[in-house]
């Protein structure tokens, strides 16, 4: 079998940032995939699943919501190796044009203030498994190193 594009990256000069993982056409439309990395692989430790599962909570609610992205959006979801989480949207970007909107998502998280959405055994299938502390800790860790002064190189996946 051939590689999937994924794993095609070389994830040891991988570094956090916001990446155009792949660009898939559906009918009419192009779905874009982002490869939003949070974390260093292999270099740091990866996210616990209760902070990961947090953030995405957190995020899904929020892009949902959002009036330009809700309509666009199609999915947020962790990593299996948590070290990030994908975005897919509705349409044909490239990583620079949702800084804003990873930035606003990322201070959305940091800033979040009583419960959790869908945190509940009706709404979710693992509950109990959320860590709101960490969630915000590694949001701001991300929107200090990463989101506010992102350089190009964190853009576009390394050669």
């Amino acid at each position: 079998m051939e590689k999937i594009t994924s794993f095609t990256i070389d994830h040891i000069k991988l570094q956090p940032g916001v990446y155009v993982s792949r660009k898939d056409p559906v009918g009419n439309s192009m779905i874009t995939t982002f490869d939003i990395r949070m974390t260093s692989p292999n270099e740091e430790p990866v996210m616990n699943t209760a902070e990961l599962h947090t953030i995405e909570h957190l995020a899904a609610t929020f892009l949902r919501n959002h009036k330009e992205f809700g309509p666009k959006m199609i999915y947020w979801g962790p990593m299996g190796c948590r070290t990030g989480n994908y975005l897919l949207l509705n349409g044909d970007y490239e990583s620079k044009d949702i800084v804003p909107l990873m930035t606003e998502t990322f201070e959305f998280i940091r800033d979040f203030k009583g419960e959790v959405p869908g945190a509940s055994a009706k709404d979710c299938g693992n509950y109990l498994d959320m860590n709101l502390g960490m969630a915000k800790y590694l949001a701001k860790k991300f929107l200090d190193e990463v989101l506010y002064d992102i350089q190009p190189d964190r853009l576009v996946y390394p050669k």
